[in-house]
């Protein structure tokens, strides 16, 4: 596929999203183009993608592996702000989405972007290089409780406490500034056994907490699937492909919601409220990996395709 990115259950994907020649499609989350590159393919010259994405990286390599497709707009911005953006290009209504939520293998594998605890770089971890306060300016502003919140919410570390307690102390004396000034803190706060006793890495639930909150990745991700949903034509499909818990309960019970918006209580016999649904489930479970993909790249390990039709 793409050395930039390689698209996660591509083939299951592309599928999902049933691209019809003619359609209008958003990948919102572009990265290298590798999931667009099969959304091209389907449309065969015809119709309409926009490629969205807040890192300048993933449109230029995405503008250089889709050369010379006319029916390509590439987009930078956020997936969150789809419906302003897309009507800044003259589309009010599409027939499918996808979003590959979280971060790239491009952004883990290029050390200076500072998503990696593998090797020492600047604690920056924004996905949009040009904008907002880095990871290193978020552990200097939170105060300890603050900081505890993060890890614990969004990494659902059991040493969130400690972690935090260290990093305000450290932070008295030197600021935490690296990628590996936070794996030192991390390996000060959680006990040694336990260290040995985790399967990966100890700072890979610190990282990915400090990570989505440096870019906001939760918060307006319910409200996101509602408007993307809203921007749907009738038949049209939104597909989205998660890779941890958190996000995945949110696509999960927002999806539920919509599919099921009922809110008179149990015992009533009838619907009452007036609330309908708005979509159908494509497929009874999410989608995983198959065997050889997560094989052949690990990252997919833990990847769920979640799929919707708008009734």
């Amino acid at each position: 596929m793409d050395s930039y990115h390689e698209p996660v259950l591509f083939g299951e994907a592309i599928t999902a999203l049933n691209v019809q020649p003619g359609g209008v499609y958003v990948d919102g989350t572009l990265g290298g183009g590798g999931h667009a590159s099969g959304i091209l393919a389907r449309l065969n010259g015809t119709g309409r993608l926009f490629g969205i994405d807040k890192d300048t990286d993933a449109l230029t390599s995405a503008a250089g592996r889709l050369r010379g497709a006319a029916n390509l707009t590439l987009i930078h911005g956020d997936f969150h702000d789809m419906a302003a953006l897309l009507a800044g290009h003259g589309a009010s209504s599409i027939d499918g989405a996808l979003l590959d939520l979280g971060v790239s293998s491009h952004q883990l594998d290029t050390p200076e972007r500072g998503f990696s605890y593998h090797s020492n770089a600047p604690l920056d971890m924004r996905m949009d290089a040009g904008q907002g306060e880095t990871a290193a300016d978020m552990l200097a502003r939170l105060d300890e409780a603050g900081l505890s919140r993060i890890f614990r919410e969004y990494g659902e570390e059991n040493w969130s406490s400690r972690v935090a307690k260290v990093i305000v102390s450290r932070r008295e004396r030197s600021p935490i500034r690296t990628t590996l000034d936070l794996v030192d803190c991390v390996d000060a706060a959680v006990p040694k056994p336990v260290r040995m006793r985790d399967t990966g890495h100890p700072a890979r639930r610190v990282f990915q907490a400090l990570r989505i909150a440096v870019n906001d990745e939760l918060a307006p991700l319910e409200r996101s699937l509602e408007s993307i949903v809203g921007m749907l034509n009738p038949g049209g499909r939104l597909c989205v492909i998660t890779f941890h818990s958190l996000e995945d309960r949110i696509v999960k019970q927002t999806f539920a919601r919509l599919r099921k918006p009922c809110a008179c209580p149990p015992d009533f016999p009838v619907c009452v409220c007036g609330k309908l649904p708005t979509i159908s489930m494509f497929g009874a479970k999410p989608i995983s990996p198959a065997g050889d993909e997560v094989t052949r790249n690990p990252r997919s390990r833990g990847a769920r395709l979640r799929a919707v039709e708008k009734l």
